[in-house]
């Protein structure tokens, strides 16, 4: 009995099977999924590029000084909404969660912003990442670390992030001159002399800061 009904249901579903099959309704189905999958990728990326308009033009109004501080904040937040709108779209986007982070920090929410770089930088989203970005988003949130530690109690994280940082991308100099700073925070005289000496190999016409940092230290 138990037998002869599974038999009925194979053969049912084989039917059913040999009929998508017969109507292409399986190569349909991918075909319309594929169409689906591009317009959405390209809306994501309208939506990133705009974001990413917009936070430059914040960034140029907040380097112009506290008179245009305003029109730097409301810039950075439609930013952010562009990059939410990504984001929505495609959430594995790292680059996306990088614009909003950015923008955030520009706003002043800074534990958002680490919370949004925490997002890029985990194993899903990070895949979507080159070597060279993913040193550059570890820089990134480094530095937002320290700006948010007054008593030192985020050192130890940022410098385990610029030492991740330094091995994905070793020609960012500015990595291994901030990378000597924090250790130098730390007490830790010759990992500093160390960072700041890489600083100058990689970039010596321009490692002013941390051949002032080397004097310092040696003197």
């Amino acid at each position: 009995m138990v037998i002869d009904i599974l038999i009925q249901i194979g053969l049912i579903l084989v039917t059913v099977f040999m009929f998508l099959v017969m109507h292409n309704i399986p190569q349909k189905a991918f075909a319309r999924y594929r169409a689906y999958r591009s317009r959405a990728d390209t809306q994501a990326k309208q939506h990133f590029v705009k974001g990413a308009q917009l936070l430059s033009r914040a960034q140029a109004e907040a380097a112009a000084g506290s008179d245009n501080k305003d029109a730097a904040v409301a810039l950075a937040k439609s930013a952010a909404e562009e990059a939410d709108k990504a984001i929505a779209i495609d959430p594995k986007d790292a680059a996306s969660h990088i614009l909003k982070a950015i923008a955030l920090d520009l706003q002043g929410f800074r534990t958002s912003a680490l919370d949004s770089f925490d997002v890029a930088l985990s194993p899903i989203a990070a895949k979507s990442l080159s070597s060279a970005e993913r040193g550059d988003a570890l820089f990134k949130r480094a530095k937002l670390k320290v700006a948010m530690s007054s008593q030192g109690e985020r050192l130890d994280s940022a410098i385990a992030d610029l030492v991740e940082s330094v091995k994905l991308r070793n020609d960012n100099a500015k990595a291994y001159c901030f990378l000597g700073e924090c250790y130098e925070k730390k007490g830790m005289v010759e990992e500093a002399k160390a960072a700041y000496e890489s600083s100058t190999k990689v970039q010596p016409m321009s490692a002013a800061a941390a051949i002032e940092a080397l004097k310092r230290l040696s003197s």
